[in-house]
């Protein structure tokens, strides 16, 4: 088993507690603004975890499908979309299989949301190419993704250790020449039980983004900085953001 596999089995609740879930309603509030507030635009978000962004879309009135590789995830999403009384289409999915073909208005991927996390360039690429080919013409997409600029310059360790989480993170090496990182992760999860996992997160350079959105024939690439609920067109990408916010449109 995959670390970031291991790592969301039992682990919807405790996940929901993490700080950088806190921003869901701002952040659904600069999607709704992206889109013109236009109902009738149909969404994918992928690794769609707990289901939050698009439990919060469908309250709002769109129609949405979410998709996630976690069994554990996935039944969370589906309870709270219940409880909020809300209709989201939730699939367990492999995100570098996404079968899905211009059926699309807007693909979301944020928190991450797989992309960043396999083991390979190969399978990060894939991701993309999956979610570009759900999008229809005119389509747009809009992720996060792991900054490469931020640990060339600032301690992803002390990022870390200064943000409030219910897990810890140590031995975090910068691969200057991967743009990996490399960290021991310790978890505890919904039934208690410890878990020791070595990750292994791949950072991008906003050119790299720019390259692979390109190459899968994105006419409008636009990249900025952001942080938990602060997504915003008027943050300049520096090297103090640790993720990247990228639209994109077909």
């Amino acid at each position: 088993m995959k670390w970031y596999e291991a790592l969301f089995t039992n682990y919807a609740k405790t996940y929901d507690r993490e700080s950088y879930t806190t921003g869901t309603v701002t952040e659904v509030d600069f999607i709704e603004k992206e889109i013109n507030f236009e109902k009738s635009v149909k969404i994918l978000d992928v690794g769609c975890g707990t289901g939050r962004h698009a439990i919060e879309l469908a309250r709002r009135g769109y129609q949405v499908v979410g998709v996630d590789l976690s069994d554990s995830q996935l039944a969370r999403a589906r309870q709270k979309a219940e409880e909020s009384g809300v209709q989201v289409d939730f699939h367990r999915q492999d995100a570098r299989q996404l079968p899905f073909k211009a059926e699309f208005d807007l693909v979301i991927m944020l928190c991450e949301g797989a992309f960043s996390l396999m083991e390979m360039d190969e399978m990060n690429y894939q991701i993309l190419q999956g979610a570009a080919g759900a999008l229809k013409s005119g389509g747009k997409f809009i992720f996060n993704a792991l900054n490469a600029l931020f640990p060339l310059r600032h301690s992803v360790q002390d990022f870390i250790n200064e943000s409030c989480s219910d897990v810890t993170s140590k031995n975090h090496h910068f691969d200057v020449l991967t743009l990996r990182d490399h960290s021991t992760l310790y978890v505890r999860d919904d039934i208690g039980v410890e878990k020791t996992l070595y990750c292994n997160e791949r950072y991008y350079a906003p050119s790299e983004i720019n390259w692979y959105l390109k190459t899968l024939h994105f006419k409008q690439i636009d990249i900025y900085g952001c942080e938990t609920g602060v997504f915003s067109r008027d943050v300049q990408l520096t090297d103090r953001h640790f993720q990247m916010l990228v639209i994109a449109e077909k």
